[in-house]
């Protein structure tokens, strides 16, 4: 069996004596994607500067195919490491042609340095701006350049730190799908640094979800989302709504209906977490709401503080009857009843998580 394409072991920094980066170990296999996702300062950039040898870890090792790159006393210079980069800042030189951007760092005959920058060019769809400059190219544009230029020495490993968020929104989505095709076509094996969880989903063949310089879970988007490790892992996808109670039997008893918590011993607090697109609403028949039901349990009856249409789908936010919580609930189109109306709420429970309350 070969070995993964990129593969970091334990690997620890530390800046004035406070861990930044904390025993972080992934492998990559070749032509896969894999994420580093995260809230700002848990440590991604930092981990991906190391693989790039442009910092050195206090501990742990770095291997590509095998061999290894990178330890506290063996160290491969960042140049000959097959590791290409990505930033947010495109960083290309305006006073060369798109062109010499792309063939900048390539090695050999300048003919043949040009024909493989025009290849790759072609390949982002921006042959015809070879001999231009950079200032005369949209942002995006810029950014299919640097991708070129990232790609034209044929790295094997990609590493790519928030490379799309300098784009808007709207041009973003094509720049990232025509990215991950091309990476895909090249069989490079990619870490990709991010927190935006929506681009995690959208790219990654596996998520590292990170937190405070821990890599607190991981694997595939699917699994991330629909099996998180705790509250801050749902929390990290999505709003979330919370309901609070104790233990008793392996049941916990909410205005909801019991849910069950199996593995708490009695008496220990836990929170229900559930996502608001997976709450369901019923209207108010003359107090009365719809029947329990084994997939979503009892209803609940909340007054309307507040609905908003959000595009795709509607926000509307609850005032409990029984506790006064405030509960949100998305609903798909235009739903915008009014503040002050009663209505039923019911919980899907497969889509519920128990964890001990903080």
């Amino acid at each position: 069996m070969k070995p993964p394409r990129l593969e970091i072991r334990d690997i620890k920094r530390s800046y004035d004596g406070k861990p930044v980066v904390d025993n972080v170990s992934l492998a990559i296999q070749p032509g896969h994607v894999t994420c580093l996702l995260g809230p700002s300062g848990c440590g991604k950039s930092t981990t991906l500067r190391i693989i790039a040898g442009v910092e050195m870890q206090d501990s742990g090792t770095i291997h590509v195919d095998g061999n290894l790159v990178c330890d506290t006393v063996f160290r491969v210079p960042p140049e000959r490491r097959s590791v290409g980069l990505m930033f947010q800042d495109f960083a290309l030189f305006p006073h060369l042609s798109v062109g010499e951007n792309v063939a900048f760092g390539l090695k050999g005959p300048g003919a043949e340095k040009k024909a493989r920058a025009r290849d790759y060019l072609g390949r982002v769809g921006l042959e015809h701006y070879i001999d231009g400059f950079p200032h005369e190219l949209s942002g995006g544009e810029q950014q299919r350049v640097a991708l070129a230029r990232a790609l034209a020495p044929k790295p094997r490993v990609m590493l790519m730190d928030e490379p799309f968020s300098g784009l808007d929104n709207r041009l973003r989505d094509g720049i990232r799908d025509e990215t991950l095709e091309l990476l895909k076509e090249e069989g490079t094996s990619v870490l990709l640094v991010t927190h935006e969880p929506e681009e995690a989903m959208r790219m990654a063949d596996e998520i590292a979800l990170m937190r405070k310089g821990h890599i607190v879970q991981m694997g595939a988007p699917y699994n991330i989302y629909n099996a998180p490790a705790d509250r801050e892992a749902v929390a990290f996808f999505s709003d979330i709504n919370t309901i609070r109670g104790n233990v008793q039997g392996a049941l916990v008893a909410t205005p909801f209906g019991q849910f069950f918590a199996p593995g708490f011993s009695d008496g220990t607090g836990v929170e229900i977490v559930f996502r608001p697109q997976h709450v369901s609403i019923d209207f108010d028949r003359a107090g009365k709401g719809p029947s329990p039901s084994t997939r979503t349990g009892a209803p609940a009856r909340g007054v309307v503080e507040r609905a908003r249409f959000m595009g795709a789908e509607s926000l509307v936010e609850f005032r409990m009857d029984h506790d006064q919580q405030k509960l949100r609930a998305s609903v798909p189109n235009v739903f915008l009843p009014k503040p002050g109306t009663p209505m039923w709420l019911s919980v899907r429970r497969d889509r519920c998580f128990v964890f001990p309350a903080h």
